[in-house]
């Protein structure tokens, strides 16, 4: 099914591109649904172009040599993955995984190749986004070596795209707890137990789909280690 012109103008990368070169896309681009935990794209898999994220919430994943999982970033509507083949010409380094029920667009791979060396402006982009995901790797290496899960946690929570309302910070969608579990490397009972104190302890509140920080100061003294850390017993 051809992707709408209203759809392609909410996608930032396209943004400023010529009236015609987008209808053109309209045309050529393909839209699919996938349901939640469904596969959008395989590690090692043939490179099949880019994806743009419409609706829902994609993760980036890979797995230890002993079977578990690692998470290694989100994408959120209005994002685009599978860059790095596309750029490179090699396979997948990751699988990209549907976290709830999603709607991607995707563009072959001549295709964005051919608008990247037309239009100067996406190839920048790429390149922004390069440096940004250097950055998030230096994060999450530095994330991880936080020896307390619940202060990883914290951290985890304030790099996570949200906003601020009615004085409250909000994710929402939220991740679930087995996808914060494996991008902290902790266990998700952990994270579970994690949210329940914080929860007592009127830190944050989960409502539905929504994660609403209440004070977000506190959020932050206990990912810079000014205040202790709730104990998990975990």
């Amino acid at each position: 099914m051809p992707v709408s012109l209203q759809l392609l103008s909410q996608i930032p990368l396209l943004k400023g591109l010529p009236q015609e070169e987008l209808l053109s896309l309209s045309q050529e681009m393909t839209l699919q649904e996938y349901p939640r935990r469904g596969v959008i794209l395989a590690k090692d898999s043939a490179v099949k172009g880019l994806g743009f994220l419409l609706v829902g919430r994609l993760q980036g994943v890979d797995f230890t040599v002993d079977g578990r999982s690692v998470g290694l970033y989100f994408v959120e509507p209005g994002d685009y993955f599978g860059e790095l083949s596309v750029i490179d010409g090699q396979l997948p380094a990751e699988f990209v995984i549907a976290a709830t029920q999603s709607v991607v667009a995707n563009v072959s791979l001549e295709r964005i190749q051919q608008l990247t060396v037309k239009y100067p402006q996406i190839a920048q982009q790429f390149l922004a986004r390069m440096a940004l995901r250097v950055r998030n790797v230096m994060a999450q290496r530095t994330l991880l070596g936080l020896p307390n899960p619940v202060q990883r946690l914290c951290v985890l929570l304030l790099q996570l795209p949200g906003r601020n309302q009615a004085g409250e910070y909000l994710l929402d969608p939220a991740p679930t707890h087995q996808e914060l579990a494996i991008m902290i490397n902790t266990s998700r009972e952990t994270v579970t137990r994690a949210f329940q104190i914080m929860t007592q302890q009127k830190i944050l509140i989960r409502e539905g789909s929504q994660l609403k920080v209440l004070q977000l100061s506190q959020l932050k003294d206990i990912a810079e280690g000014r205040k202790e850390s709730p104990k998990t017993n975990s």
